[in-house]
């Protein structure tokens, strides 16, 4: 750690950071009966239909045991569809239900609020110039960190 302490500020800041981000875009959600993973789960989807649910799993960090609980609730309530995949009937396709695009529209547009509202005062090329950092310091985090296979991952 650097003697002026600016190593960990970045790292509280950064943290603080993304939880209040959290934190505000959760209780969006909450008000459209979304849970955080329940809405992660759409978002992703939403980019990714037709993976398999164990595709979903590894995209979005949780075992996929969890992903299926989770699916299993969203389809409940007619926002996902489970489809056979065609190829082989074991494993299951996933897709957006019609009823689930108003709501993810809602939450897309919530999400550009809160972060508009986070990065309110910084200027495009501020911007461009703090999202090349974040890029970076998460490719740096990544490079070589990988846990091992049998490790607990964090379900978030």
């Amino acid at each position: 750690m650097s003697s002026d302490g600016v190593e960990q500020q970045i790292g509280f800041l950064l943290n603080d950071a993304s939880r209040l981000l959290r934190l505000r875009i959760d209780a969006e959600a909450q008000r459209l009966g979304l849970t955080r993973s329940q809405w992660r789960v759409l978002l992703h989807l939403s980019n990714n239909e037709g993976i398999s649910q164990s595709g979903l799993a590894e995209i979005i960090e949780v075992e996929r045991m969890t992903l299926g609980r989770l699916i299993d609730r969203l389809e409940f309530a007619g926002w996902v569809r489970r489809r056979p995949d065609p190829d082989d009937r074991r494993v299951k396709r996933l897709y957006l239900a019609k009823d689930a695009e108003p709501t993810l529209r809602e939450m897309l547009t919530i999400t550009s609020q809160a972060l508009e509202t986070a990065l309110a005062g910084l200027s495009p090329e501020d911007r461009r110039q703090m999202l090349a950092r974040l890029v970076r310091i998460k490719a740096n985090m990544n490079r070589g960190n990988a846990p091992p296979r049998d490790a607990p991952r964090d379900p978030k």
